[in-house]
């Protein structure tokens, strides 16, 4: 039995990114893993959720970002075991996250580069799907927008640009698959990442691979 697929749906928010995980999962069921990042139900995750959700809580911005990371790192060794069983993993945000949008903040000495080395060595996913959009004011009217630190218009304009970035300089054209979803439907996003999806587990990985 080879080992499962390690399959990234990445994005703005409210691109439709928890939509599409969970269709996806319901399609793959019974052996698949959903797993959400930042993963809030760990020791490090639980912090992150308290700055996420507590304007007051207030951390240096490098802090916060090492803490994403190492919420990534105290996950590693579950996928890795998850995968050696068989089961596809699906991952809602991951590496690319974490890196563009504490690069988007604009700090001093936390360009990209500064901000993707803790994450080296983490695993490479096998199919990375990057839901991409060109309404980042409509976006902003979409249900629940704004309750979390990060959910700006403004902000969320810099993020897409360090995406752009991101998947230019450490991403795979094999790997990385952009999904232009601007006025598409539900079902119509579902039919671009099942396509890709699919061709992926018919020709699946047997190989590890790491940032």
């Amino acid at each position: 039995m080879g080992r499962g697929q390690l399959i990234l749906i990445e994005g703005l928010d409210r691109t439709g990114k928890t939509t599409q995980t969970e269709l996806l999962v319901r399609r793959l069921q019974p052996k698949v893993e959903l797993i959400k990042f930042p993963k809030r139900d760990t020791p490090i995750g639980k912090i992150i959720n308290e700055y996420l959700t507590n304007s007051s809580y207030v951390l240096p911005d490098q802090s916060v970002h090492l803490l994403f990371s190492a919420n990534r790192w105290e996950v590693k060794d579950q996928i890795t075991k998850l995968l050696n069983e068989g089961k596809t993993v699906i991952l809602d945000r991951y590496v690319y996250s974490g890196v563009a949008y504490s690069a988007a903040k604009d700090i001093t000495g936390m360009d990209w580069q500064w901000c993707f080395a803790p994450d080296r060595g983490l695993i490479r996913p096998d199919l990375t799907l990057f839901l991409t959009h060109n309404d980042s004011k409509g976006q902003a009217h979409r249900e629940g927008f704004g309750e979390e630190r990060y959910e700006v218009g403004s902000f969320q304009d810099k993020v897409k640009g360090q995406f752009e970035t991101l998947l230019d300089k450490i991403g795979s054209p094999d790997e990385v698959k952009l999904l232009e979803v601007t006025d598409k439907t539900i079902e119509e996003v579902e039919t671009m990442v099942w396509d890709q999806v699919q061709t992926l587990l018919n020709n699946p990985n047997d190989e590890f691979k790491y940032f």
